[in-house]
């Protein structure tokens, strides 16, 4: 048994790899057991980016139990919504889109247009929907998370933890288990526009059903992933990755480290969420940009990525065009030498004597 903890730590460490020595928010868990896998920094406060549309969703489906409104009822689109920045659908002011709709763009494409839209249409307005999510995260003991708008766009009040994260997304799906298929679909359509989900894994995993990808600049590229195989559903929190790749790689190996070590895990007694200490230490959320290579974060540094690439590309290309050029040189040498034989040849060749013309005599 302790080869197999041995090989199972060795596994997730090379899943870990080498740019994963910097300690970033990392959660490994059981939603129905709350048993935890892996933890690493679950308390540190980052900015959640498109994660806090969980929570978007989470008080607009309190409001459709409620009866406040419905899955068909349609909502406006405001000056303030029309506004948003991508990522968006784009409607023009005063245009209506249905509850049910509405909910699909704010998961599956993350629409930030879609949740000021929602926020105005349950709360009244932007700050009164705010101040609900606020008092929704106390009641679900979210104690170090603040919210200040519905999408997730940059500003420095708005942070949560993993374990937040942990909680939240415990609670949509066990108090909502029927829009469980909105966040596993990987795509939708609006009108003729097929609209792909920012998750991945929702197309390569096996049993990967949600929830939510995120990304500013300040916190990188976030993900909160679940996965359901044989009856049982993990979910890996991922915070701060440089990349969308690299977000999805990480939480798919927390993933597979999971199902795969499920069961010596159970027999080890697995700690519950509830009962990792909570961390003392009050640090503030950093910012990611300088190591994020994208030209809105870090344009110098997404400048020297790309050159770096088409060296790169430039050498291969080089290496793959090099047995070509000196197969053709070697025609070429052939050529050369085989005409020069000619010519050779054809200067030392003796030129043939001319024959002499006999004259036959006449007698």
């Amino acid at each position: 048994m302790r080869v197999c903890a041995f090989l199972a730590a060795l596994f997730l460490l090379v899943a870990i790899g080498p740019d994963r020595l910097e300690a970033r928010p990392t959660l490994l868990f059981e939603p129905a057991t709350n048993k935890v896998f892996y933890a690493e920094d679950i308390d540190q406060s980052w900015h959640p980016a498109s994660l806090t549309k969980i929570m978007t969703a989470y008080v607009v489906f309190e409001a459709i139990k409620s009866g406040k409104i419905t899955l068909q009822t349609k909502i406006i689109t405001s000056e303030a919504a029309n506004k948003m920045p991508a990522s968006k659908i784009g409607l023009p002011v005063g245009a209506k889109m249905r509850v049910e709709l509405a909910l699909r763009a704010l998961i599956i494409k993350s629409a930030n247009d879609v949740a000021v839209m929602l926020a105005e249409a349950v709360g009244g307005s932007h700050d009164a929907f705010i101040a609900r999510m606020n008092a929704t995260a106390k009641r679900l003991g979210m104690s170090r998370t603040v919210f200040v708008n519905p999408n997730g766009l940059p500003a420095d009040a708005q942070v949560t933890t993993a374990r937040d994260l942990a909680k939240l997304a415990t609670a949509i799906r066990r108090d909502f288990p029927q829009y469980d298929h909105f966040w596993g679909a990987p795509s939708m359509r609006i009108g003729k526009r097929r609209l792909r989900s920012y998750n991945g894994l929702l197309r390569t995993f096996e049993g990967a059903d949600g929830l939510k990808t995120g990304f500013i600049c300040d916190s990188g590229y976030n993900i909160v992933a679940s996965a359901m195989r044989n009856g049982r559903r993990l979910v890996a929190i991922v915070l701060g990755e440089v990349s969308s790749r690299a977000r999805a790689v990480r939480a798919a190996s927390l993933l597979e480290h999971g199902f795969n070590t499920y069961g010596w895990k159970l027999f080890f007694s697995t700690a519950e969420l509830h009962d990792i200490p909570i961390s003392t230490q009050s640090i503030p959320a950093p910012s990611l940009r300088s190591s994020i290579p994208s030209v809105a974060c870090n344009p110098a540094l997404a400048r020297r990525r790309h050159r770096a690439k088409r060296r790169t590309r430039n050498r291969a290309r080089r290496k793959l065009r090099r047995p070509a050029r000196k197969k053709a040189r070697s025609k070429q040498r052939k050529q050369v030498s085989a005409k020069r034989t000619t010519a050779t040849a054809a200067q030392t060749a003796k030129p043939a004597r001319p024959r002499k013309k006999t004259t036959a005599s006449r007698n």
